[in-house]
C-alpha cells in the first residue's frame, strides 16, 4: 500500500475510507456515505484544533501576557480574543479538511462583504474598540487611577476598562461610561501616574504684615503635617501683588496621591496654616469698596458712587 496520507483518505484505503465503505455496507449510497465522511472529518478535525488550541496556545498566550506584567483587566479582553482566534482557525481548517472547499470560498466572500457593511454602520464602536486596544498597549492610566478629561470637566476614579469603553466613579458617587475614544482623542490628566503630586495653594496677606514670618508660618505647618513630603522640600513664593493682599504661593508634595487624599490634606493643611496666622495676627484680607454719593431728597433716588 503507498501514497500519501491524503491521497489514502482520498481513495479510501485510510482509516476514514473504511469508515465511508461503512456507512455504504450499513445501506447508504456513495453520496451520502461521502457526506457523512466529511462530517466526520469536520467534527474530528474542530474538535482536535480546539483542543489542542485550549490546553496548549491559550496558556502559552496567558504566560505570555504574565512575563509582560498586564494588568488582569488587560488580560481577560486579549485571552477573550486568542480562544476566538482559535475558534476560528479550527472552523477554517476542519472545513478544508473535510473537502468543503468550494463552501468554505463561497463562506469568506459572503464574510468579507457583510464585514465591510458592518464596518461602515459601526464605525463608532470600531473606533472605541481601537481606542481600547490602544489603552491597553500604552497604558495611560490603570483600574484605580484618578484621571480627569476635556479640561477639566470630567474626573474621577477608572473602576474598570474594557474595549470599548471605561467606567469612571466621580467623585460625587456617579458612574460614568466614557467610550475609549473620548479618552484617547483629547488630552487627559492623570495626576497620580507618578505616585506623588504636587499641591499649589496661595494665601492672601496684607502689605502691612511681615512676608517673611507669613513665609516662614507656611512652610513650618507643611513640615509639621505627616503627609506631606519633606523631599521634595516645601516651599513658598510671592506670585501675587493684588489689590488688596499680597499672594504668596505655597507648593507641596504628597505621596501615592488619590483625590480623598489630596482633598484632605490640604484642607487640613490651609486649616493650620489659617489657624497658626490668626495667632501670629497676620490679617487675610478681603476686598473693600469704598462708595460715597448722596440722596436727593426731592426725587426720592439716592446717587452713590464709587469712591476713586
Amino acid at each position: 500500500m503507498s501514497g500519501s496520507p491524503a491521497q489514502l483518505l482520498q481513495n479510501g484505503t485510510g482509516d476514514l475510507g473504511v469508515i465511508e465503505n461503512a456507512l455504504e455496507d450499513a445501506g447508504l449510497n456513495a453520496a451520502q456515505a461521502g457526506m457523512a465522511e466529511g462530517a466526520i472529518r469536520f467534527v474530528v478535525a474542530l474538535a482536535a484544533i480546539w483542543v489542542i488550541g485550549r490546553l496548549v496556545f491559550v496558556p502559552l498566550v496567558k504566560r505570555a501576557l504574565n512575563r509582560r506584567k498586564l494588568d488582569k483587566h488587560a488580560q481577560n479582553p486579549l485571552l477573550l480574543l486568542t480562544r476566538f482566534g482559535v475558534g476560528f482557525l479550527a472552523f477554517a481548517v476542519a472545513f478544508g479538511f473535510a473537502g468543503f472547499g468550494n463552501f468554505l470560498v463561497s463562506m469568506a466572500g459572503i464574510a468579507a462583504a457583510g464585514a465591510l457593511a458592518i464596518g461602515l454602520a459601526m464605525q463608532n464602536v470600531i473606533s472605541n474598540f481601537v481606542a481600547g486596544v490602544f489603552i491597553y498597549t500604552d497604558k495611560p492610566f490603570r483600574i484605580g487611577d484618578w484621571i480627569e478629561w476635556e479640561d477639566g470637566t470630567y474626573s474621577g476614579i477608572v473602576e474598570d476598562i474594557s474595549l470599548r469603553v471605561t467606567r469612571v466613579r466621580t467623585f460625587d458617587n456617579e458612574l460614568l461610561t466614557v467610550p475609549n475614544s473620548a479618552l484617547t482623542e483629547g488630552v487627559l490628566k492623570n495626576p497620580v501616574e507618578a505616585n506623588k503630586l504636587r499641591l499649589k495653594f496661595v494665601f492672601g496677606i496684607g502689605y502691612d504684615d511681615n512676608i517673611e514670618q507669613a513665609t516662614e508660618i507656611i512652610v513650618d505647618e507643611a513640615e509639621r503635617h505627616p503627609d506631606i513630603m519633606d523631599d521634595p522640600e516645601p516651599s513658598v513664593r510671592l506670585t501675587e501683588l493684588g489689590d488688596s493682599d499680597v499672594g504668596l504661593q505655597s507648593r507641596i508634595w504628597i505621596s501615592n496621591p488619590s483625590r480623598a487624599d489630596f482633598v484632605r490634606t490640604r484642607g487640613e493643611y490651609v486649616t493650620a496654616v489659617k489657624r497658626r496666622f490668626d495667632e501670629e495676627e497676620i490679617d487675610i484680607p478681603y476686598p473693600v469698596r469704598t462708595l460715597e454719593g448722596g440722596l436727593d431728597l426731592e426725587s426720592g433716588q439716592s446717587v452713590v458712587q464709587p469712591a476713586e
